[in-house]
């Protein structure tokens, strides 16, 4: 009992302590820092040293690392790794352009954080700018920034795919010193190094693709108010092997989901495939998105001769094409014993004037495979002929 009140009145001068601290830093903080004061223990003063020393106008930034870190980093981290981090960011805000644009909850959330998900906490960020800023000093536009560092970054690093890597959730200091990570060490990486020069990145991912073959990591970059997808190995903006993959996701089952990760708090947690049950990390559900720039893609192609585009849409009942009425379901597409393609119809929520897209062949007789109201399987087998675009419109209950 006498260990308990000596305990209480210890945090009750360490919170008062720090209250009379926190000028210049807003009030939306304020409690958040006395939770973080009191969750990071005998490293407490490690921690609030980060906040006394900071420059009055890095006050906001300091606050919102410490607000917002993960316990562990609470316990952990030292007042010279917390600092490093944020004259770090500030430096490249002043340096470029496209940094000291940006709205200052993206500075905050996407461009200050140290870490992406639960790899170890090196001190990355000064390193990789004395490496990465002699590739974007020149640029003009944030377009070029992005380019010049995905060109360089594996050549600057020397790392690259490689599964015999030690652990899945390699550092990069770790990675560099075996030359090797799986995408998730090489989303680190090119997270990092966007950072690292003012480029606001964060992760993306899957737990696992609705064909089963696994998950999947890769890195997403803010340009004038919206998110675009790259890789470690690049290609154009929005471009990759795995969009089609991406584009299948179901919106209903959250294993299925496309997640991005958030420093702050979502009330939503990134998976990971190692560690499961954890809810250390922050995330964002951006699904749909993704469903809609496979979509997109779709529309957007050149079709040959042969090619049809065919919306598919499935409703509970007949008689009725009304929102309500539509139903979200996987939806396998056979031609004769061959699948050929599969994706989930859209959600009653969706605009009436979504489908869901698939690029047939003209002249053929496909099979569409479906579950009905008791999830029974159902087909309806369609011949199509040479018209250049058709809807699908499939029944649950006939």
């Amino acid at each position: 009992m006498r260990r308990f009140i000596t305990l209480l009145i210890v945090a009750s001068v360490l919170v008062v302590g720090c209250q009379s601290k926190y000028h210049g830093v807003p009030n939306e903080y304020r409690s958040l820092l006395d939770t973080a004061y009191l969750n990071a223990g005998d490293n407490a003063e490690q921690i609030f040293a980060a906040l006394e020393n900071s420059p009055k106008e890095q006050k906001e930034a300091a606050a919102f690392l410490i607000a917002f870190m993960p316990e562990s980093d609470l316990k952990t981290l030292s007042t010279a790794f917390i600092s490093d981090q944020i004259k770090g960011a500030f430096r490249v805000c002043d340096e470029f352009g496209w940094c000291k644009n940006l709205p200052d909850s993206i500075f905050l959330n996407e461009v200050l954080p140290y870490f992406s998900l639960d790899e170890n906490r090196d001190n990355w960020r000064e390193d990789y700018y004395n490496r990465f800023s002699k590739y974007v000093q020149n640029c003009k536009t944030i377009y070029e920034a992005i380019d010049s560092v995905n060109l360089n970054i594996r050549d600057e690093l020397n790392v690259d795919y490689n599964t015999k890597r030690s652990i899945v959730n390699i550092s990069p200091f770790q990675a560099e010193k075996e030359n090797m990570a799986t995408c998730t060490g090489l989303s680190f990486l090119l997270v990092d190094a966007f950072r690292s020069v003012g480029i606001p990145a964060r992760l993306a991912g899957t737990p696992l693709w609705t064909n089963m073959r696994g998950n999947h990591s890769w890195v997403e970059v803010w340009i004038d108010g919206e998110w675009f997808f790259t890789e470690y190995y690049p290609d154009a903006l929005n471009k990759s092997w795995f969009l089609a993959d991406a584009g299948k996701a179901d919106p209903e089952k959250p294993v299925h989901w496309i997640y991005a990760t958030s420093y702050k708090t979502t009330g939503m947690y990134f998976p990971r495939v190692w560690k499961k049950d954890a809810k250390d990390i922050n995330g964002v559900n951006v699904t749909e998105r993704y469903i809609r720039l496979y979509q997109e893609q779709l529309l957007g192609q050149k079709l040959n001769e042969d090619e049809l585009l065919v919306d598919v849409v499935l409703y509970k009942n007949p008689g009725s094409e009304s929102a309500v009425n539509r139903v979200s379901e996987e939806i396998t597409v056979w031609n004769v014993d061959k699948k050929v393609v599969f994706g989930f119809t859209p959600m009653p929520t969706d605009d009436l004037n979504k489908f869901l897209i698939f690029k047939l062949k003209k002249n053929v007789s496909y099979r569409f495979e479906f579950p009905d109201a008791e999830g029974n399987k159902k087909s309806e087998t369609i011949e199509f002929g040479n018209d250049p675009d058709k809807i699908v419109k499939l029944i649950q209950q006939d």
